[in-house]
């Protein structure tokens, strides 16, 4: 079985056992399926949205970064909106990713 170093990654810094069980493809999928609600309508809360930007997060900690990873990124940068508030600290260099995606969003955050 081939090592994931991201999986160790996760492991070595104690984050939840269901992270670490999929690791870096769990997290790959984490984060298409987070951009692809983005894409549809995100319908939940503003605290799940900062939940599910902790993904983003945690694969740059990891630095899980690939190719499909930047190609979710500028489809997620394309549907953002209300860019001059900041909704979440999770970590990410790019505070692009801190902002609010919708108008139902922004609701929460006036």
């Amino acid at each position: 079985m081939k090592s994931d170093p991201v999986q160790k990654f996760l492991r070595d810094n104690k984050y939840p056992a269901h992270l670490v069980k999929e690791g870096g493809a769990g997290l790959v999928r984490r984060w298409r399926e987070f951009v692809e609600q983005v894409e549809k309508g995100y319908t939940l809360g503003l605290e799940d949205y900062r939940n599910d930007l902790d993904v983003r997060a945690i694969i740059e900690r990891a630095e899980a970064e690939d190719d499909e990873i930047r190609l979710l990124d500028l489809r997620l940068k394309k549907m953002l909106t209300g860019k001059k508030k900041r909704v979440w600290e999770s970590g990410t260099p790019e505070e692009i990713f801190e902002r609010p995606t919708t108008i139902e969003l922004q609701k929460f955050i006036q």
